[in-house]
């Protein structure tokens, strides 16, 4: 049975104590208690779990998850020690956490790649979109600048030379098919494609509705030379935690890889 508590944002919103978790407990380093690892619920939960279940033990690393279902709550419980790390983002991310936030989070060691794709219950190919159609991007600024970048590297816009990780709408310098986005937190786009005409969605969000990235996008993130790799993260000071340093080695071990290929056949990709 999968020991992993789900937390919606609603508790987590009443902070660390409704946790029932002590900054002492979860994040000191040398601690003998648990790591505690705050995760999306997919892949990056699934990933854990089977750590714990099938590798922590012989390593002698006590380990628990908890799942979140957003995208700032974690790296909040890794800056107020109410989790000891953290496995959910990427480096552009966390870049414009930090700064945005005065948090100092820093990444461990990167483990995967999930795909931005594009996605359509309307349509089967991305130039069948009609002009003025609908499209619905994540709203935060990274994977809104991913979500850009990837509809103008494949023909449906051009943006701005130059534009970096804070692009948004207005950098788009052509737009031949008058599309119109409808920003949305990452988690709702794939629950939105029966009211857009396309959505870009996160390789998680993708997976956890039930769409297979390398066969439903209509198009999809290529992974050469990647900047958004996911990561395991820690509040900066706490990379020699010893429960750390094992989980690390775990998550990059030939095991993990192999389970990655086995479970979700190119919609993840290991990055080691």
């Amino acid at each position: 049975m999968r020991n992993t508590a789900k937390i919606t944002t609603a508790v987590l919103a009443a902070g660390a104590l409704t946790l029932g978790l002590s900054a002492c407990g979860a994040g000191d380093s040398g601690s003998d208690g648990p790591l505690i690892v705050a995760a999306s619920p997919t892949p990056h939960a699934e990933i854990l779990t089977y750590v714990k279940d099938n590798l922590a033990k012989k390593e002698g690393l006590d380990l628990e998850v908890k799942e979140f279902t957003d995208y700032v709550t974690p790296n909040t419980a890794t800056q107020d020690g109410s989790v000891g790390a953290n496995y959910f983002q990427n480096q552009p991310y966390l870049d414009d956490f930090n700064k945005k936030n005065g948090t100092d989070i820093v990444p461990v060691v990167t483990v995967h790649l999930e795909p931005l794709g594009l996605y359509s219950h309307k349509v089967k190919k991305a130039d069948a979109l009609k002009s003025g159609a609908t499209v619905a991007i994540p709203n935060d600024t990274v994977n809104e600048a991913r979500a850009l970048k990837l509809l103008a590297a494949n023909g449906l816009i051009t943006l701005k030379a130059g534009v970096g990780n804070e692009a948004t709408p207005s950098d788009i310098t052509k737009n031949p098919k008058n599309l119109k986005f409808k920003e949305l937190e990452a988690a709702q786009t794939p629950r939105s494609l029966d009211d857009v005409d396309a959505a870009v969605v996160n390789g998680n969000y993708a997976l956890e509705s039930d769409l297979k990235p390398a066969k439903d996008a209509l198009v999809l993130e290529s992974p050469k030379d990647n900047p958004y790799g996911n990561f395991l993260a820690v509040k900066k000071g706490e990379e020699n935690d010893p429960r750390v340093k094992k989980l690390a080695k775990l998550l990059t071990s030939p095991e993990v890889k192999k389970f990655i290929q086995d479970k979700y056949a190119g919609a993840v990709l290991a990055s080691f």
